[in-house]
């Protein structure tokens, strides 16, 4: 495979959709080839959620929704792999063009829609993967399934993926699903994470191993949801939290010509507003379940940055798109032991 400086001007002359679709083939079919990473002595194992992972990076879920390309991605040095979202049934998302790079203020804004080829065929490439690591998965409800009636879809995949996934992650923070952001409502939510603790209890009894469920929430959040959404993690004892997802705001974008598409902005101006959500929860939650930092990582400082704010963990995507796995190595550099402030 190409090494990514020189990959790169080749795939940022394609849309971004289709030069989506071709690294993830790409990796696919020739990840087996790409040199296993660097061992980076800095880095040591961290025990979160009950899980030993070899380094704080991981990688968050959007980019391979399917599970698709689980091997190759492991090579490029991640501590954990987040694969998803994914629903219980294929869907084809949103309308193309849905995808828009912001090259001069390295961003993303995606109105993707959890396109997606469902949970059963997200769970014959992971049986089918060599990858041994941690591996999350993130699972979502399909876009005309009622509100109402989330929990079904929420709890249909927690049973199929429950074998599989080291965790799970419950995304019910994305923009590009209607009304989906209500289940972070106070009550919705209560009664959501209600639903799959009882069924965590149940599936981990059957199977006899705890899989530890995690909710990933959105960015745009005041200082009182957050609280709540806090009050309720604690309240259902659920294991992990991920902030943040997309953000709905455009700061920072405004010069570009893509910056009226409408769907969800990540990369680099995501980055204050995410990890002033991640020092807000770190207050209110006291330590007593651990958040996962995700959005607008570009560098290794900014990854340790995300750990001082109070994550115990951290994920990219965007900055991927950006700087390729160099990103990778070095972020995990920056968040050894020895480099944590």
């Amino acid at each position: 495979m190409l090494p990514y400086a020189l990959a790169r001007p080749l795939l940022f002359a394609l849309d971004a959709e289709t030069a989506h679709e071709l690294t993830i083939a790409g990796l696919h079919r020739f990840g087996c080839l790409l040199p296993e990473p660097p061992t980076i002595t800095q880095a040591t194992t961290v025990r979160v959620m009950g899980l030993d992972f070899p380094n704080r990076v991981g990688l968050a879920a959007g980019l391979d929704k399917n599970g698709e390309a689980i091997d190759g991605l492991a090579k490029l040095g991640f501590g954990f792999l987040e694969i998803g979202t994914v629903t219980p049934r294929p869907q084809p998302g949103n309308p193309k063009p849905r995808l828009f790079r912001l090259p001069e203020q390295r961003a993303i804004i995606n109105r993707m829609g959890f396109n997606n080829h469902g949970v059963d065929a997200l769970l014959a490439n992971v049986r089918a993967a060599r990858y041994t690591g941690i591996l999350g998965i993130n699972i979502g409800k399909n876009a005309d399934t009622p509100i109402e009636r989330a929990a079904d879809d929420y709890l249909a995949c927690l049973d199929k993926v429950y074998a599989l996934a080291s965790y799970v992650t419950v995304n019910i923070s994305s923009p590009n699903t209607k009304n989906l952001r209500q289940l972070q409502g106070e009550n919705e939510l209560d009664a959501l994470l209600a639903a799959l603790k009882s069924r965590q209890t149940q599936l981990a009894d059957k199977h006899g191993r705890y899989v530890p469920v995690a909710l990933k929430i959105a960015p745009d959040l005041d200082a009182a949801q957050i609280g709540h959404i806090a009050a309720a993690l604690r309240r259902h004892r659920i294991d992990a939290v991920i902030a943040t997802n997309t953000t709905l705001g455009r700061e920072g974008v405004e010069t570009s010509r893509h910056a009226q598409e409408t769907g969800g902005l990540s990369g680099a101006p995501l980055f204050e507003k995410s990890t002033a959500v991640v020092a807000a929860l770190a207050s209110a939650l006291a330590g007593e379940l651990p958040i996962i930092a995700a959005g607008g990582i570009l560098d290794g400082t900014q990854a340790r940055a995300k750990l001082a704010a109070g994550a115990r963990l951290v994920q990219i995507y965007s900055g991927l798109i950006y700087r390729g796995p160099e990103l990778v190595r070095e972020c995990v550099a920056m968040t050894g032991e020895t480099a944590i402030p």
